[in-house]
């Protein structure tokens, strides 16, 4: 197996990338475990910096790309 230091999201669509924000954020409040909620904000705090738009604009995207597709 090769290593790796980074992992691409380039081939995650938009509906997953949503999923995966929307699962560690409601797993984070109904479990108490901060690390989830944290893990959230740091994918959030990334992809909205690589868009060059707040994550409130980011989140608004992917919600609105994921019900018109």
């Amino acid at each position: 197996m090769r290593e790796f230091d980074k992992i691409s999201i380039e081939e995650m669509s938009k509906d997953n990338m949503l999923l995966i924000l929307e699962a560690l954020e409601y797993t984070g409040k109904n479990t108490n475990i901060i690390e989830f909620i944290q893990l959230r904000n740091n994918i959030l705090q990334e992809l909205s910096s690589l868009a060059e738009i707040s994550e409130e604009e980011f989140l608004e995207y992917l919600k609105e790309e994921t019900l018109s597709s």
